[in-house]
């Protein structure tokens, strides 16, 4: 119950907010591409690191649903994550692309499992747009590297949901996982998915607050130790950050981004 009251009031929050200045950094570059999967065009934004283009050197690459949310207070539904701050002032050198979202779609849009409340979910069309059209758009106008130990997916609530689905399902495309806040209460799909999985060799960082909801913490423990069954906790391939006080908001997300990305890298 505890739970849904907060996704209420994630959704509702920003029908209250007044238009506010851009705060996006000057590394933040915005542009549509038409999805083929999800048969609409959507809007991109894409933060480039600071020197990109004096030199020839390629980047790791960083996909994010939810893109109105990272860069600007302008855009987003209520807080931004501050991620072009953040990468300003680090000296990890990455692209990150920010899929901006439609808040009346996101349930159907991220949630790549049928839910009883709200049917069917478009999920898996959606991590199609990203590899089949996105991903080779990427890599052909930027100097990227490749490969899925340089390709992230990182996002929050039915986000994180997403990312973990995606590394679970896409192996041969995405290699680590930021995986914050995920609504695995949402489906037991992605328990049986990972319970049947063999090899399981993606990096995935989990991030939670303990005053989430009910089951928050408890349903990252029991997703870590299905991961243990499937592959050696020797290999040190999956790490468990949880918040004291950490709630469902871009706050804890924010401040957990670079830790995270330090580790993932």
């Amino acid at each position: 119950m505890r739970y849904a009251i907060f996704w209420l009031f994630y959704f509702l929050l920003p029908m209250g907010l007044s238009a506010q200045e851009s705060t996006a950094s000057k590394n933040v570059h915005t542009f549509t591409l038409y999805a083929p999967e999800l048969q609409t065009t959507k809007t991109i934004q894409l933060y480039l690191p600071s020197g990109y283009g004096t030199s020839k050197q390629k980047y790791p690459v960083i996909y994010m649903p939810d893109g109105q949310n990272l860069f600007d207070t302008a855009t987003a539904f209520s807080q931004e994550w501050k991620i072009d701050e953040t990468l300003d002032s680090l000296k990890t050198k990455v692209i990150v692309v920010g899929i901006v979202g439609d808040n009346d779609q996101r349930f159907y849009d991220l949630s790549p499992y049928p839910n009883v409340k709200h049917g069917d979910g478009n999920g898996d069309n959606y991590i199609r747009f990203i590899t089949q059209t996105l991903k080779p758009y990427i890599d052909t106008h930027y100097t990227t590297k490749t490969n899925p130990r340089n390709t992230l997916i990182i996002g929050s609530s039915l986000g994180g949901l997403l990312a973990y689905h995606a590394v679970l399902q896409y192996p041969d495309v995405f290699g680590k996982a930021g995986v914050f806040s995920p609504s695995f209460s949402y489906s037991e799909t992605p328990y049986t998915l990972t319970e049947k999985a063999k090899d399981i060799k993606a990096k995935i960082y989990f991030l939670a607050g303990d005053a989430e909801s009910d089951t928050m913490v408890e349903d990252i423990k029991k997703m870590e130790r299905l991961l243990d069954r499937s592959r050696c906790y020797c290999l040190m391939l999956t790490k468990t950050k949880i918040v004291k006080n950490g709630q469902h908001y871009e706050k804890l997300w924010r401040e957990g981004f670079a830790e995270a990305l330090h580790w993932l890298l």
